[in-house]
């Protein structure tokens, strides 16, 4: 054991003086290419200025990266900016917010309900230098990371939750991508669900729950209506029990109500008490 131990003490100064040999010929040979580099523009000139001045837009920002190594200082622009010839590459990053239209995906919710779900990713870069040192393509695992968010969010909410709680569910989708995509450099800045497609079956059943729901309410508020109709109509025959002469003027205004419509038929009213009178009366001479 205490040979290992010693081996091992006895190696790593060895790697680690190797390393730092292998870094300082790295940087002496940078240092050469890059001399050369700039022999070349001065022998060369003007014609390598056309070659080594670069434009970017206001939208735009260039990442250099010198012999492999990316250029200090950070991403360069708006405007011009200058690389070296032969040693020097650079990328252009877009800093504009871009849309991703999330294809249809098909979730299993919470309650076992399958259904289709779409919805719009509003992203940007903003931080071009991450973006590129970082990850391969940002906007391609964004994406991706978008639609995996999407199922792995709706499949953890009931159906009920989906269609009245969409904001909620847009800004908890929102909030873990952009957490996730801060490491690429990307702020994502919205998510809208844009639509929740339900299968056939369940949107005839749905449609008959509800039809059956208004048919129950429109019952209820009907006997309702009859039972303050009901109570009303007793109220009004107390009123007119206590006074004869109310009786009559109910039923002139009701010949006056029918006349009005400019009907060719005239119904009198006939008292019930004046029938009920004669039929005494009938009963009384056959007796």
């Amino acid at each position: 054991m205490i040979f290992e131990m010693s081996s091992r003490q006895q190696l790593y100064p060895t790697i680690t003086a190797s390393n730092d040999d292998g870094d300082a010929e790295s940087k002496t040979c940078g240092k050469i290419l890059v001399a050369l580099s700039w022999i070349l523009v001065v022998v060369t000139m003007p014609f390598s200025l056309f070659v080594c001045f670069k434009v970017v837009q206001e939208y735009e920002r260039a990442v250099i990266f010198r012999l492999g190594r990316l250029l200090s200082g950070g991403a360069k622009g708006p405007g011009i900016f200058f690389i070296l010839p032969c040693i020097d590459t650079y990328a252009r990053v877009d800093l504009r917010t871009r849309t991703y239209d999330v294809p249809p995906q098909e979730v299993l919710t919470k309650d076992s309900v399958t259904v289709s779900v779409d919805a719009v990713v509003y992203y940007r870069v903003h931080n071009a230098t991450i973006s590129i040192a970082n990850v391969e393509n940002a906007h391609h695992s964004t994406r991706l990371l978008a639609q995996t968010t999407l199922r792995n969010t709706m499949g953890t909410r009931p159906l009920h939750e989906i269609l009245s709680e969409r904001e909620t569910i847009s800004g908890n989708m929102q909030l873990s991508l952009d957490e996730a995509t801060e490491a690429w450099g990307i702020k994502v800045e919205r998510v809208e669900i844009k639509d929740v497609r339900l299968p056939v079956q369940l949107q005839r059943a749905m449609a008959a729950e509800a039809e059956a729901a208004r048919e129950a309410r429109a019952k209820v508020i009907a006997a309702e209506g009859e039972q303050k109709a009901s109570r009303a109509l007793r109220e009004a025959s107390e009123v007119i029990g206590d006074s004869p002469a109310a009786l009559q003027l109910r039923y002139l205004q009701t010949l006056n109500t029918i006349s009005a419509e400019k009907n060719s038929t005239i119904v009198f009213p006939l008292p019930i008490d004046l029938i009920t009178y004669f039929m005494k009366a009938k009963e009384d001479n056959n007796m």
